[in-house]
């Protein structure tokens, strides 16, 4: 068995498999389940020195986490409004001038021929406003959510021995964290959890139907029956301290399923 790593990019790996053959590599800033960081411009600077073309998937990051795309030797970058309170259903792509795209959609010639359809006006501007909010506050709003996050990871590891901290050891997002609970699996713990209120995930909400351990967990090398038990919370600037400090009695709810377990 491979031991566990924090789920930090390797960036010896990276250079050694990406090559002059590289047509495209894509990157996420922050991973949506874990919430580590990756070294996004030590790694596309990498694959710039062999013209590869570098996407990156900001969709955790935009809006918290600087970004310097003048600096940055990215072609293209993808980012969710919804991320940093703006409407759901719109987003952005940075394309950067003279890199060439196919269309997936074809007939207008709206967004310059790159996707045919009406724009929503109306939810572009409110991702618009939504991004100018963030970048006025954002500095804030880490503080104060890295340390509620903290807070409750405190309670949470100090309360439950057989939790784990995925990625805890690496560089994360100040908003997410990801917990696996060994011996117990994750769906018994969100039903105990939306019975109290409180709404999480295991995994990604990409894949919150499937009963399978998170692909991330497993490429992180999570034995299986702590991946099987891993739950991810995020918070934002509207969570309070007393929100948290209910989550914080999850300690009580999985003493009640390990004994349960156990019978």
């Amino acid at each position: 068995m491979h031991p566990p790593f924090e789920g930090r990019l390797d960036l010896d790996e990276w250079n050694a498999k990406v090559t002059d053959d590289t047509a495209l590599v894509s990157l996420i800033h922050a991973n949506n389940e874990t919430g580590v960081i990756i070294n996004v411009p030590k790694a596309a600077s990498m694959a710039a020195e062999r013209g590869v073309t570098v996407h990156v998937d900001a969709v955790q990051s935009a809006g918290k986490l600087p970004i310097d795309l003048a600096a940055w030797p990215v072609q293209l970058m993808s980012m969710a409004g919804h991320k940093f309170h703006g409407p759901k259903g719109v987003g952005a792509l940075f394309v950067r001038r003279r890199t060439r795209l196919m269309p997936m959609l074809l007939g207008g010639s709206q967004e310059r021929d790159l996707r045919a359809g009406t724009e929503n006006v109306g939810g572009i501007v409110g991702m618009g406003i939504a991004a100018e909010i963030a970048s006025r506050h954002g500095a804030d709003v880490a503080e104060q959510v890295e340390a509620l996050r903290n807070e409750l990871e405190r309670a949470i590891l100090a309360g439950i021995s057989t939790a784990h901290l995925n990625g805890g050891g690496a560089d994360r997002i100040y908003n997410t964290t990801n917990i696996g609970f060994d011996g117990l699996e994750a769906a018994a713990i969100l039903l105990l959890l939306s019975e109290s209120g409180i709404c999480a995930s295991a995994g990604s909400a990409c894949s919150s139907g499937s009963l399978e351990p998170s692909h991330v967990l497993k490429a992180m090398h999570v034995e299986e029956r702590i991946a099987h038990g891993a739950i991810r919370l995020s918070l934002s600037k509207f969570n309070t301290r007393e929100e948290v400090n209910r989550v914080a009695a999850l300690p009580e709810l999985v003493s009640k399923l390990t004994t349960l377990n156990r019978r």
